[in-house]
């Protein structure tokens, strides 16, 4: 079993600094104002080799009025209740607060494993300041650095004495399907994950722009396992005031380029935005396989789901070769139909053709249509190869790349979606010439 260890204590203390040290990533988003982690955020890493799972929370603050705080506590409670074991953490240069004491004592009474990390001891000249929190009664602490990485191998080592050393078992290789749940803020991206996963996974808020990390979470559907990447939503750029939600925007974006399946989420009553348009071209451009899901359907009357999507359609052709889904994520709608569609998405990604079978295709489009002359040339066609999957990628063979009008290679993609579907998947299409000179490959795109 991978030990987990959550990271606990008020706000702005340097709980997300510290997270991603120990992580060896930048993942958590770390800025001087209170209550940006708002969600619990999960990552592995690893000690001297030895697998840990460590989650970050948002600051606990009792009596906060913060908008937010009833949620983040009960985040951080969840985390608690979750974890082997805790690292409480604290600020070293402000001394211990009332805030701290409360903490303290909820912690204390888990009868957990429970280590004080009194953060911001940069050296050894500095140890003196941790002497004042030994009052809040917990007996391990370890004076710690998350900007200088001092004394973390010292902290993760008194945090996981109690576990016994792992035995030398292969681990397991993350064969799971990544999922990325992408889209702007307020499509309900959290309810669904929280609907998926039966449990108040993610703070579910009215208010745009609530989750501002970008969550993984382990889901299984009988014996095949998933992996819900929760995003924050991207919003316009004029409307990037904040520092995190620039960084929300990028995580997005790393969130696409990590998936192997995206769930574009839209509000059914808004129709797409340029915001959810940007996002398709990203899924496309990344290769990655796409579900278009129309939430709150329960909300729109007088409109009819044909109408919706023809309007979709019209402005990002890729979302014509999509699955879609008119779902509800609050009265579970559809929810059943997406692994399932999910399933499939991945199943036509990894799809081969044979070279055979490509090129009895490309015979039947040249006798259904032959390409037009220019320049009182033809374009020539001697055989279409595929060359790769996730996504699929062919080359087609030609004389000379520029004889192939814009008309014509909007013929072939069309046919070849017509003739082998790849449902949802970014296909693409590579013409390649037999000179020196037309050596350079030419992306095909179609709608």
């Amino acid at each position: 079993m991978i030990p987990k260890i959550a990271i606990v204590g008020r706000p702005n203390v340097g709980k997300s600094a510290l997270f991603n040290r120990i992580i060896k990533k930048k993942l958590a988003i770390v800025d001087e104002a209170e209550g940006v982690t708002r969600d619990r955020l999960y990552a592995e890493s690893d000690f001297f080799g030895r697998p840990i799972e460590v989650i970050d929370t948002g600051g606990i603050d009792p009596k906060s009025p913060a908008l937010f705080n009833e949620h983040i506590k009960r985040q951080a409670e969840i985390a608690i209740e979750e974890a082997d074991s805790i690292v409480m953490v604290v600020d070293g240069q402000v001394g211990p607060t009332a805030l701290d004491k409360e903490v303290a004592k909820i912690l204390l009474r888990t009868k957990k494993p429970l280590t004080l990390a009194v953060n911001k001891i940069d050296s050894l000249e500095l140890s003196n300041l941790m002497v004042p929190f030994y009052t809040l009664g917990i007996k391990e602490v370890v004076g710690v650095s998350a900007t200088q990485n001092w004394h973390l191998a010292e902290l993760l080592e008194e945090a996981l004495k109690t576990f016994p050393k792992p035995t030398e078992e292969e681990e397991k290789k993350d064969d799971s399907i990544a999922i990325a749940i992408v889209g702007r803020p307020n499509v309900g991206k959290s309810s669904l994950v929280n609907a998926f996963l039966e449990e108040e996974r993610c703070i579910v808020s009215p208010i745009p722009g609530t989750t501002r990390d970008a969550i993984d979470t382990l889901y299984q559907v009988d014996d095949e396992l998933y992996t819900l990447i929760d995003t924050a939503g991207i919003r316009r750029k004029h409307k990037e005031k904040e520092v995190v939600d620039k960084f929300a925007a990028i995580r997005t974006e790393r969130a696409i380029e990590k998936a192997k399946i995206c769930l574009l989420m839209l509000d059914a009553s808004s129709g797409i935005t340029t915001e959810e348009k940007k996002i398709a071209h990203d899924i496309e451009k990344a290769g990655k396989g796409c579900i278009l899901l129309l939430n709150k359907w329960d909300l729109v009357k007088g409109f009819r789901m044909e109408h919706c999507l023809k309007g979709i359609e019209d402005e990002v052709p890729f979302l014509k070769h999509c699955p879609t889904l008119f779902i509800s994520a609050k009265t579970g709608r559809n929810l059943d139909k997406i692994i399932p569609l999910v399933k499939k998405v991945n199943e036509d990604s990894k799809l081969r053709i044979p070279t055979g079978q490509l090129n009895r295709f490309i015979e039947g489009c040249l006798r259904k249509n032959s390409p037009p002359m220019i320049n009182g040339k033809r374009l020539r066609i001697y055989y279409m190869a595929q060359v790769a999957i996730e996504p699929p990628k062919f080359v087609v063979f030609v004389n000379h790349p520029s004889l192939m009008s814009a008309s014509y290679k909007k013929y072939l993609y069309n046919q070849f979606r017509a003739a082998y579907g790849f449902s949802g998947v970014p296909i693409e299409l590579y013409l390649r010439g037999k000179d020196k000179g037309d050596e350079n490959e030419e992306r095909v795109k179609g709608g």
